[in-house]
C-alpha cells in the first residue's frame, strides 16, 4: 500500500479558522509520520506534532531529527519551528502538581508553537495553598489562565473564585485508585460551583492551550 495516498493534510486550516493542523502521532507508525514531515517540507510549511514518544522520534531519519524542536516531556515537537512569538505572558498555564507537568508542558508548547509564549508554573496545588498565594499576583496579569491539576483537581475552582479572567480546567489522569485515571478530577471540575469554568478532556493540554488561543484571538488575521 502506497504510504503517501494515506495522507490527507489540512493545511489550509489556519486560514478558515485560524489554528493550523496538529498531528496527533500516537498510534501512528514512524513511517506515516516521516511522510507527513516530507509533505510539510514539500509546502514550505510548518506543522505541530503531539504525543511524538522518544521511540518514535530515535527512529526518524537524522536529517529530520535534527530539525524538529522536540521535547520528550510533553511529547511534542515543532517542524521545523513555531510560529514568531508575538505576546508574553497572555496566557499562564499553572499546574497543581510536578505529576502535571507533562500535561502542563504540551499546553505550553502548543501555545509556543502558535506564537505565545506562557507564564507557566508548576507545583501550587492547593495542598499548599501558600504557594499558589505567593504566585496569584502573577497570574493574575494574565488574561487566560489554564489550569492542570490531577487527583481531587481543585486548583481550577480555587483560581476561578480568585481572579476574574477566563479559566481553563485540564484534568489529569494523576492519583491513586479512586482517582479513576482522570476521571474524578474531570467530574470535579464539570460539578464545580466557580461560575463559567470551562473543561477540557483529560491529559489533554493540547486542547486547553487551543481553547485559550481562541479566547484571545491571538491567531494571525485570516489570509485571503
Amino acid at each position: 500500500m502506497n504510504i503517501e495516498s494515506e495522507i490527507l493534510l489540512d493545511l489550509n486550516r489556519r486560514q478558515r479558522m485560524g489554528l493550523d493542523e496538529a498531528v496527533y502521532c500516537a498510534g501512528k507508525s514512524v513511517e506515516h509520520i516521516l511522510e507527513i514531515l516530507i509533505q510539510v517540507e514539500a509546502r514550505g510549511d510548518r506543522i505541530l506534532l503531539t504525543r511524538l514518544d522518544k521511540s518514535q522520534f530515535d527512529q526518524l531519519p537524522e536529517a529530520y531529527r535534527h530539525r524538529l524542536d522536540f521535547d520528550p516531556l510533553s511529547a511534542t515537537a515543532f517542524f521545523p519551528d513555531c510560529h514568531p512569538q508575538r505576546s508574553l505572558d497572555r496566557v499562564a498555564v499553572v499546574a497543581a502538581g510536578t505529576s502535571d507537568a507533562a500535561v502542563a508542558r504540551e499546553a505550553s508548547r502548543t501555545l509556543e508553537y502558535n506564537g505565545e509564549t506562557p507564564l507557566h508554573i508548576v507545583d501550587v496545588g492547593v495542598a499548599g495553598l501558600w504557594r499558589l498565594m505567593d504566585r496569584l499576583d502573577d497570574i493574575r496579569r494574565a488574561k487566560v489562565v489554564i489550569a492542570v491539576a490531577g487527583m481531587d483537581a481543585a486548583l481550577p475552582t480555587v483560581l476561578a473564585g480568585l481572579i476574574d479572567a477566563p479559566i481553563i480546567g485540564v484534568p489529569t489522569s494523576v492519583g491513586y485508585g479512586a482517582a479513576e485515571g482522570g476521571q474524578t478530577a474531570l467530574k470535579a471540575m464539570l460539578a464545580s460551583c466557580a461560575s463559567g469554568l470551562t473543561v477540557a478532556n483529560i491529559d489533554n493540554g493540547y486542547g486547553g492551550a487551543c481553547a485559550a488561543l481562541r479566547m484571545l484571538g491571538a491567531i494571525a488575521p485570516r489570509q485571503k
